[in-house]
């Protein structure tokens, strides 16, 4: 899911509330504070499984709490690919990179773990990215090699490759 939710204290958790309330289990949220400061509101990616039978309950929910949904999909998305990325992650802003990726509409970032070991020392991250073919995969590892070169990082790949 992909939430647009206003910028203010407590939202982030009014958002994943519903989604445990409906038996959903959060896999990965996305989520770096740079509000969209015209609209005033923030944007979380957040992948998730969920009951069958559940959606309509949490999209209501959502609903209530005044968050945006701006995109859902189902499974659809059948190649997996770990890669990590070293260097300024944070200063290079790390969403724009996951962006960059989720945008394309045939492959997402669906899990992000990273490590920082202080604010001016480079960071690490695990990035598995997912898409709907072979080809598609290949197109977005292009997008992240291209943007790991703009940004002066490391790019490190592949760690599996999973059908």
């Amino acid at each position: 899911m992909k939430l647009e939710m206003k910028d203010s204290p407590g939202q982030l958790v009014a958002a994943l509330k519903p989604m445990s309330d409906v038996g959903g289990n959060i896999i990965a949220v996305i989520h770096q504070r740079e509000p969209d400061r015209e609209r005033g509101s923030l944007n979380v990616q957040i992948v998730l499984e969920l009951p069958e039978g559940r959606l309509e309950k949490l999209i209501q929910l959502l609903k209530d709490q005044g968050v945006h949904i701006q995109r859902i999909g189902e499974e659809r998305l059948l190649y997996k690919r770990t890669v990590i990325l070293i260097g300024h992650l944070m200063h290079t802003d790390l969403s724009d990179t996951v962006d960059q990726i989720d945008s394309t509409g045939f492959a997402e970032v669906s899990e992000l773990s990273m490590s920082m070991p202080a604010v001016n020392e480079r960071s690490s991250s695990r990035i598995t990215i997912k898409s709907v073919s072979k080809s598609d995969m290949a197109a977005a590892i292009a997008i992240l090699r291209r943007v790991s070169q703009q940004k002066s990082l490391l790019l490190i790949e592949p760690l599996e490759d999973v059908a």
